[in-house]
């Protein structure tokens, strides 16, 4: 048989029962599109994850005191919960240690705040004018704190734009308002740049103001920090400048043991890549599942070509009996096959990125649409109309030309 036989045959065989043609390939084209759309979401998933965590800070390195433990069977308190970071271990790492832009203490907790009659509770964040820095912080209006604030333990604030939204009426400037915090008026000085963000980590529902004036009327307490933020001065010697952090503050502690450290020190790559292992696995999981209705479609191709082979039986051996060879025939069903998937594929490849961009398009997540798993959706739905194909096509390259011409 010539190329241009087969392509009218496999045209003729599909076209001549239309509705079961469109409902065996209606399966693989919610398969495709189910896998596309899925893997989409994962790995719009996976991005915002890794653009959040990047927002934080650039090369950015965290320490945190360690977990409080107690003598006997008691279970120790989550990280973070002891008070073991003081204002001079900052100082000492940035006086200390090689390769950092700079070193950002921080004392931070979560407060009611108030102003013109309403109130929000929001995270209150004491620091130094090396937060900006640290953490990627741009000043949208007004000005962020100085160190001339710092030291006169001045009662200004820095608020993020939700925070500036859910305290001030639309349309009031928040520059020179007063804001409460635990009973104190704090004069709002400057509005930072929106990052984004939602829930309790919501980068843009915060209050930045002097570290000295948290510590003094906000924690009572000026002996310790909440953590110490410190950005390497390239991302090629992050791991290094971790090590050398580690090192000087179990010296300064005076523990001789990284593993009984009353710290810890985290490193943003060390997080992002483990919210992309997260999230990768999440997006298998999502594309895993979705290809169990490839597998359905699958069998529908073959229950439907198989059902085909029957019902030609007798053309199989008109063709056999002029002269057809087996591969011939085996070739004929095996096109047949795929054209299904193929097309069912082409069309799913469609509605899956459609369904994509509806996703991103109503603000839910914004969707990534690789290359690779659109030539992965063809070369699955091509290798499942070869696999699904392959059986009902060698049982009719097998009939008895004799036995099908007389099959009734």
């Amino acid at each position: 048989m010539t190329t241009r036989d087969i392509i009218h045959e496999t045209i003729s065989a599909l076209t001549a029962n239309k509705v079961r043609t469109s409902l065996t390939m209606l399966g693989i084209v919610i398969g495709i599109s189910s896998v596309i759309t899925m893997v989409s979401i994962g790995q719009g998933a996976q991005g915002a994850i890794q653009s959040s965590i990047q927002s934080i800070g650039s090369n950015l390195i965290i320490i945190m005191p360690g977990a409080t433990r107690s003598f006997g069977y008691s279970a120790s308190t989550g990280r973070g919960a002891s008070r073991t970071l003081t204002p001079d271990d900052a100082t000492a790492i940035q006086d200390q240690i090689q390769n950092i832009s700079a070193v950002a203490p921080e004392v931070t907790g979560r407060y009611q705040i108030t102003g013109k009659g309403t109130n929000s509770n929001t995270s209150v964040t004491g620091t130094l004018p090396s937060y900006l820095t640290v953490r990627n912080v741009q000043i949208d209006q007004g000005d962020f704190i100085s160190m001339t604030d710092v030291q006169n333990r001045a009662k200004v604030a820095v608020i993020g734009p939700t925070t500036a939204s859910d305290i001030f009426a639309t349309g009031t400037d928040p520059i020179g308002q007063s804001i409460t915090v635990k009973g104190i008026q704090f004069k709002v000085i400057g509005v930072t740049k929106s990052k984004g963000g939602s829930g309790m980590g919501n980068q843009d529902d915060i209050v930045y103001i002097p570290m000295s004036s948290a510590q003094l009327f906000l924690v009572g307490d000026s002996t310790y920090v909440t953590n110490i933020s410190v950005s390497a001065s390239a991302a090629s010697v992050m791991t290094q400048v971790q090590s050398d952090v580690t090192s000087l503050l179990l010296e300064r502690h005076r523990i001789s043991s990284a593993a009984s450290a009353d710290f810890n020190v985290m490193n943003q790559a060390d997080i992002v890549s483990a919210a992309s292992s997260v999230t990768g696995t999440f997006t298998i999981l999502l594309g895993a599942v979705a290809g169990i209705s490839l597998i359905v479609g699958g069998i529908g191709i073959m229950n439907m070509m198989l059902t085909t082979v029957t019902e030609r039986t007798r053309e199989i051996g008109l063709r056999k009996a002029i002269g057809a060879k087996a591969r011939d025939i085996n070739i004929q069903f095996l096109i047949e096959a795929v054209s299904l998937t193929v097309i069912g594929g082409a069309i799913g490849v469609t509605l899956g990125w459609l369904a994509a961009y509806i996703v991103t398009y109503l603000g839910i997540l914004q969707t990534q649409i690789s290359t690779s798993s659109v030539f992965l959706a063809f070369g699955v739905s091509a290798a499942i109309g070869i696999v699904f194909g392959y059986y009902p096509a060698r049982r009719a390259s097998k009939l008895n030309p004799i036995e099908a011409l007389r099959y009734e």
